[in-house]
């Protein structure tokens, strides 16, 4: 009698010990989740642009126009595609017709069609850099020009300022060099080309997705 008694109790013993185990257990689990710092969200890696696009104000010189006072002024356009952070392709375009102040002679217009490869990189926080090597045709017309077309050709880069996620600012220069026949071409001179080199400059919105 004695033993069964014993047995019993030690029975009502372990009963009463499980029984407070698994009534701490949901204390237990709300005390330690709120000593457990919580997680950091993670940080979002750097955006991956596969494209831009470049639309602005442009101004080229036009020192392959005999007796030219004034470089002219138009719209520049480009499309870049990516490949990783740092190299890409660029397809520049540009129109140019506007004269800074009179003196050209006719009514100059010239146009462009570039294509090259672009190196890009961070400067500063929002900043950041390129250069492109350029190469393609211009088309210089409106004063009996002749030839009025040309290979074309040159370097450039510019700075950019990110305004958001996609949109940003950009400032550039290029130096393009053609190679036209002199303006009014006489019997003496023939269709001899001499080359030329012209200032270019650009201001406007990029948008990059």
């Amino acid at each position: 009698m004695l033993g069964i008694e014993e047995s019993l109790k030690l029975k009502r013993t372990l009963l009463l010990l499980i029984s407070a185990v698994i009534a701490a257990a949901p204390v237990c689990q709300a005390a330690a989740g709120k000593i457990a710092p919580e997680r950091k969200p993670a940080v979002e890696g750097e955006p991956n642009y596969k494209y831009e696009i470049f639309a602005g104000f442009g101004y080229t010189g036009l020192n392959q126009l005999n007796n030219s006072r004034s470089g002219l002024m138009g719209v520049n356009l480009s499309v870049t595609r990516d490949w990783g952070k740092y190299f890409g392709i660029t397809a520049d375009g540009a129109y140019y017709k506007y004269a800074i102040k009179t003196g050209n002679p006719g009514s100059p217009v010239v146009e462009s069609v570039l294509l090259g490869p672009v190196i890009h990189a961070p400067l500063y926080e929002r900043t950041g850099m390129f250069v492109h090597a350029l190469l393609g045709g211009e088309h210089t017309g409106g004063e009996s020009m002749t030839p009025n077309i040309s290979f074309a050709g040159g370097i450039g880069g510019g700075l950019e300022y990110r305004l958001s996620k996609h949109l940003a600012v950009r400032a550039s220069g290029d130096y393009i060099a053609a190679s036209f026949s002199v303006s009014g071409n006489s019997s003496r001179l023939g269709y001899s080309p001499h080359r030329t080199w012209n200032p270019r400059a650009a201001f406007g919105v990029v948008y990059k997705f």
